[in-house]
């Protein structure tokens, strides 16, 4: 029997286990990559495993979030990674040179090869044919150390694309397709590969725009195959040598499969507030615009952009319309402003913000209050973009580009006599990798500078056999890591300083939560359904684990941050019985009693109020280990 894509890869990194889905196993990780809001408290964690240098192939340190530079925390951190970076073999990516997924795509991504990210749209890099994940920064650290990166197995789902996207129609409405039929929660578990006749009709970019959101969908990572398209946009980074074929069998079993028809697709819109609520924008038009942003990880490339400045071009945003465009490299922003594109965007009336995260993030550029604001981003969680009565809407660059010039939502096909929509990519990309630092020479002469706002970030003691602590805290479904450890323009740059974020812990759900936290000596939350969704951030668990936060009990975690509390020693522990959820009450009792073999079995019972609740407790014998020993620090440092 022959192996598909993911299997090749994953086949070809297996350092323990087998590809039996559901299964552990362990994976050889080629390449790493970090971002500022996470690449600090990654980057610590790194120094304290005491490796002298990196072991990876490359690994880059980006500096794409953090960019409003207000205070001294963001620079001081940006000057601590550099530093870091530098004295121990990593690849620095400087502030202006772009979004670490739109960057790494083009300089440093490599078919065939496995890339672990502290970011949770690392599986951007499925584009070109990278096993490309998104981890917590201790694994990433980890990583970077030589160690081994440990996983579920996923079942591997093809999806079959057939036909030819229309005009106007694009890669992203594809993945908003794909959104409405799976859900947020409809990849757990799964990498989705794609296959058929229409892959060959993509471009990378279109490509990476659908791997990137394929994060959305909760799903382990994303690849396409590495083919003649692959090989020339390498070509045109002036990479070739880095290209392999990588394409499946012809014999290829697969888990599941589903198909999309690409000449079926229309243009798309995901409503607030979840990237899964999705309509045609047929459906959904005529809603009044008061902000439009194009750019983010999902969709800042020079395809992206081209198509923008010629929707834009000779024509006026009106002026109840704010346009702000954020082009997601200094490579893509070059070649824009050399061939007269960028002066076509600013003529309409679009304000060019620089290369970086920006409003994906809230970072910036937060709505009015009720505003609609359309983004090409890739998550609409409530208050995300700053503005907590915002509404934020999920759409193409060209559906954002069209009813920016209208001033509501508007299919973009309406524009398709007027504009063409015909890109001619160059032959050669312009290339200037001098904002990329090199690591140094002689890393012993760099002295890591640390500034005063960077603190040590919290360690777990081992697990004893007695747990208990009050429900300090009950949500409700799809509770998000910008919920549990919010990350808007005042608190990011805080990243480095757990014990001030602690105090905002999941304060957009209640804001009496850290301080009753801590009245209690801290205790557990109880969550439902794909608690911990969203970004990678562990801030997500050190947070909690700051607040001495001992357990979280759910329905059902999303992948990453079920990770990231085991790495922080943090029981992550669901209901047997979903409907024992709505028995718990806040300020509830909750004892574990023997909690070591309890732990130990996978199937814990606890008392909660008056109640005997039973809770399932799934683990690999790894995180088993990293649990015991309370995270992942402790475990390695017992091991050595």
């Amino acid at each position: 029997m022959g192996m598909n894509i993911a299997q090749k890869i994953i086949w070809t990194h297996l350092v323990e286990g087998k590809m039996v889905p559901g299964t552990q196993i362990g994976l050889r990780i080629d390449q790493t990559l970090t971002q500022d809001s996470t690449g600090t408290m990654a980057y610590l964690q790194f120094e304290a495993m005491g490796v002298d240098q990196v072991k990876t192939k490359r690994s880059v340190a980006y500096i794409d979030h953090n960019m409003l530079q207000q205070g001294f925390e963001n620079a001081d951190d940006h000057k601590y990674i550099q530093t870091v970076a530098g004295k121990h073999g990593i690849y620095f990516s400087r502030p202006g040179n772009g979004i670490c997924h739109q960057v790494h795509l083009e300089r440093f991504g490599i078919p065939g090869q496995t890339l672990l990210g502290s970011d949770s749209h690392t599986p951007t890099g499925g584009g070109i044919g990278m096993l490309a994940i998104g981890a917590g920064g201790l694994d990433v650290a980890v990583a970077m150390g030589g160690g081994t990166y440990y996983i579920t197995m996923p079942k591997v789902l093809k999806v079959n694309l057939t036909g030819k996207l229309s005009p106007f129609v694009t890669a992203k409405d594809v993945i908003l397709e794909i959104l409405r039929r799976l859900s947020v929660k409809g990849g757990v578990g799964r990498i989705l590969e794609y296959a058929g006749e229409g892959v060959a009709t993509l471009s990378v970019p279109e490509r990476a725009t659908i791997t990137n959101m394929g994060t959305e969908l909760g799903c382990t990572t994303s690849v396409f195959p590495s083919d003649a398209t692959t090989r020339a946009f390498l070509a045109m980074q002036d990479r070739v040598s880095d290209y392999t074929e990588l394409l499946a069998d012809p014999d290829a079993e697969y888990d599941e499969e589903i198909t999309v028809d690409l000449s079926s697709l229309v243009p798309m819109v995901a409503l607030p507030h979840s990237p899964d609520n999705v309509r045609t924008v047929e459906e959904a038009a005529g809603i009044r615009v008061d902000q439009v942003a194009i750019g983010s990880c999902t969709n800042s490339s020079y395809l992206d952009m081209m198509r923008v400045a010629k929707i834009l071009k000779g024509r006026r945003i009106p002026e109840n319309v704010s346009l702000v465009i954020a082009p997601g490299s200094k490579q893509v922003l070059t070649m824009l402003a050399k061939n007269g594109a960028l002066a076509d965007m600013i003529d309409a009336g679009a304000r060019i913000l620089e290369s970086g995260c920006g409003p994906c993030i809230g970072m910036g550029q937060a709505p009015a209050t009720n505003a609609v604001s359309l983004r090409t981003i890739n998550r609409n969680f409530k208050g995300r973009c700053g503005t907590t009565s915002a509404g934020v809407y999920i759409v193409s660059p060209e559906t954002a580009a069209v009813s920016a010039l209208k001033g509501v939502l508007t299919d973009p096909r309406v524009m398709a006599d007027e504009a063409d929509m015909t890109v001619e990519m160059p032959e050669k990309f312009i290339i200037n990798d001098n904002m990329v630092a090199a690591p140094a020479k002689n890393p012993d002469e760099v002295e890591v500078v640390k500034g005063p706002n960077i603190k040590s970030f919290p360690l777990n003691t081992e697990l004893g056999d007695m747990v208990t602590g009050k429900a300090l805290i009950k949500v409700g479904d799809n509770i998000t890591t910008d919920h549990i450890m919010p990350s808007n323009a005042k608190l990011l740059p805080f990243r480095s300083n757990i014990p001030y974020l602690a105090d905002f812990c999941l304060t957009p759900c209640d804001p009496d939560f850290p301080a009753r936290a801590k009245e209690n000596g801290g205790g557990f939350i109880v969550g439902g359904e794909n608690y911990g969704q969203g970004s990678s951030r562990e801030h997500a668990a050190l947070a909690p684990l700051q607040l001495n936060i001992r357990g979280v009990i759910a329905k059902s975690f999303a992948r990453i941050h079920k990770a990231n509390l085991i790495n922080s020693g943090i029981l992550p522990l669901t209901f047997v019985n979903p409907a024992d959820f709505d028995a718990v009450s806040e300020m509830d009792e909750i004892v574990i009693e023997n909690a070591v073999d309890q732990v130990k079995s996978g199937k814990v019972t606890a008392l909660i109020g008056s109640r005997e609740v039973a809770l399932d407790i799934e683990l690999t014998e790894k995180e088993l280990g990293v649990l015991l020993a309370g995270g992942k620090i402790n475990f390695i440092k017992n091991a050595q």
